[in-house]
């Protein structure tokens, strides 16, 4: 019975962050911190960012992906079924429900003001996410200028994650194999 248990929360607490995010992968950050990392402790903040930045470079959702891998590490492949299945309940219900109507009602400048309205408050979870991830991230100046020259990159260019991911990681095998090895 235990066993079913772990499953069901592993839904239950993906579907309650599915039901809480909005404005996709990186509006969950705050909410995924909250829920996995200080609640569950399914993961830590430092393994909750290699999640995402895996599950930005491979195919698929990034909340999903990252739903699944956390699932995965706490009870296995069933877990990580259990997880995503979980994470787009929510959705597939209120996506089901909405599809019909939303077109009816999109046209209502009440409608469309609260779009706007939720717009600049999922850009402001995802700024608090941000800011909370970079404390964990910047530790040293090596990873300092990591940060400044990839947020230039992905401002100034249109390549994909996947290339400063890969990029980084890269740079960081050599970096600390080279100059001194520190972790």
């Amino acid at each position: 019975m235990n066993v079913i248990k772990i499953y069901l929360k592993l839904f239950a607490t993906f579907a309650k962050i599915g039901a809480m995010t909005f404005g996709g992968g990186y509006a969950m950050l705050p909410i995924l911190q909250r829920e996995i990392v200080e609640k569950q402790k399914w993961a830590s903040e430092e393994e909750l960012m290699d999640y995402f930045a895996i599950g930005q470079c491979t195919p698929g959702i990034i909340a999903v992906n990252t739903a699944t891998f956390i699932g995965q590490k706490t009870k296995g492949v069933l877990g990580g079924i259990s997880a995503t299945l979980g994470l787009v309940f929510p959705s597939l219900i209120i996506i089901s429900m909405l599809a019909g109507v939303i077109e009816a009602f999109s046209h209502i400048a009440w409608v469309q003001h609260a779009f706007g309205g939720i717009r600049v408050c999922v850009c402001v979870l995802i700024i608090n996410a941000v800011i909370k991830l970079l404390k964990k991230a910047i530790i040293d100046k090596f990873t300092f200028v990591i940060f400044v020259a990839v947020a230039v990159a992905a401002y100034f260019t249109s390549l994909s994650p996947v290339i400063f991911v890969i990029v980084a990681a890269v740079i960081g095998i050599i970096i600390k194999n080279i100059g001194g090895k520190k972790a």
